[in-house]
């Protein structure tokens, strides 16, 4: 199950005013947040079968699990919903001391996605099979425990492939970015770094990495941030802020 992971105390700074929001419109300081037919309906199927998972939610809806992405994403961010790995979706709990939500020291825990992982020796034509099911442009290539060895993005295997045709055998570490090479970032890291950086080093997402530990080993993978992550949530924020 993929979702995104946030962080209970951002999110409980807009509870209080959410609980006492009439229904479908939220407010967030002085400003009104209208929510979208969608994502009342979202809530309206999370109340009648929480807990429920997003690909049940998205079967429900008759869409992709993609689609509803950004929805789940502004309701968890908002504290209708909350979300357990293994769990699913269910209603959250109004918090009692509400305060405003800090859009600009957003952190990158509160939005990151799962990563998409990969090992080494993956070969490209698994590598392309898992990025079309996983509808992402990127995959992290880590080893069993979790350790960044690097990163292939979907030009890496598309130069690698043509006019190759026994390229798909061969294992995605012959192609891949490896570890040092690699801009990361780590949950506590600003979201407004890592898009930053993202326009910076002109890639589509970032690993998100445990902080080093000083050992000389490559860092955990934990996460991933994207621009599409990023563009969606400035489209929702603003449509819903209009």
């Amino acid at each position: 199950m993929r979702m995104l992971m946030y962080n209970r105390d951002a999110r409980d700074h807009v509870r209080g005013q959410a609980a006492e929001s009439p229904p479908g419109r939220l407010l967030l300081g002085e400003r009104p947040i209208e929510l979208t037919p969608r994502q009342k309906e979202i809530l309206r199927l999370v109340r009648a079968h929480q807990p429920i998972t997003g690909d049940q939610i998205a079967e429900l809806l008759g869409v992709s699990r993609p689609t509803i992405r950004s929805d789940l994403s502004l309701l968890v961010m908002l504290g209708q919903l909350d979300a357990k790995p293994r769990v699913g979706y269910f209603l959250a709990e109004p918090a009692e001391s509400p305060a405003p939500v800090p859009w600009r020291d957003l952190r990158v825990r509160e939005v990151q996605s799962l990563p998409v992982i990969v090992r080494e020796t993956t070969t490209v034509h698994d590598a392309v099979i898992t990025m079309f099911l996983e509808d992402v442009g990127g995959l992290i290539v880590a080893d069993e425990e979790g350790r960044l060895q690097g990163v292939v993005s979907r030009k890496d295997l598309l130069k690698f492939t043509l006019g190759n045709a026994s390229a798909t055998s061969l294992p995605v570490g012959m192609i891949m970015t490896r570890y040092p090479h690699i801009e990361t970032v780590t949950p506590e890291d600003r979201v407004v770094d890592a898009a930053k950086r993202m326009i910076e080093y002109k890639v589509d997402s970032l690993p998100v990495v445990e902080p080093s530990s000083g050992d000389g080993q490559p860092p955990i993978v934990v996460g991933r941030i994207t621009k599409t992550t990023l563009a969606r949530l400035v489209a929702e924020w603003g449509t819903s802020w209009s």
